[in-house]
């Protein structure tokens, strides 16, 4: 039997990602900005972007708020390599984080990728404590309240009016003048 090599002129699909970012180390809002632009130089298109809210910490309580934000992109990525791009990301930002939910610099998580649902080891797609967050859906919520959990089969804005986190998400004015 042969195999013959089609070879296909057309682009890859382009997928709808929803990204959460947060900084609660150094320049929280340098940390964001950088980390957003570092999507858009690695074929990322940012389609839309929240304002920046400070949050508190959660598990950890005895740390510094952190800011965040959420973004829309599209990538040419599957899941697998969307996660090794951010890890780079977060790598070369000299990331580090000694204790689980402890200080960083910056933290990039994928909450969403398109419809898809995605449970290995290494990545769980939806974001398994999206729903619980409200540093995740007031953001969320501010660029895609209409966008749906493929799991939940709930809209953000929905799961942010029936969260049960109460935990403090203020907008971030931004650096003092």
């Amino acid at each position: 039997m042969r195999f013959q090599i089609l070879t296909c002129d057309s682009p890859a699909p382009m997928n709808t990602v929803y990204l959460s970012l947060g900084s609660n180390v150094g320049d929280r809002e340098a940390n964001l900005v950088r980390a957003i632009d570092e999507l858009a130089s690695r074929g990322a298109r940012i389609l839309r972007q929240s304002s920046f809210y400070e949050t508190e910490p959660l598990e950890i309580r005895d740390q510094a708020w952190f800011l965040n934000c959420a973004v829309e992109a599209e990538a040419e990525l599957d899941p697998q390599q969307l996660l090794e791009t951010l890890l780079e990301i977060e790598i070369e930002m000299g990331r580090y984080q000694s204790i689980k939910y402890g200080p960083r610099n910056i933290d990039i998580d994928i909450l969403l990728f398109g419809a898809s649902v995605v449970d290995t080891p290494d990545l769980v797609i939806p974001h398994p404590r999206m729903a619980e967050r409200r540093f995740v859906l007031v953001p969320m919520n501010e660029i895609a309240p209409d966008a749906r959990h493929p799991v939940l089969k709930k809209t953000i804005g929905e799961l942010l009016k029936a969260t049960a986190d109460k935990s403090a998400v203020r907008l971030w004015s931004g650096r003092s003048k």
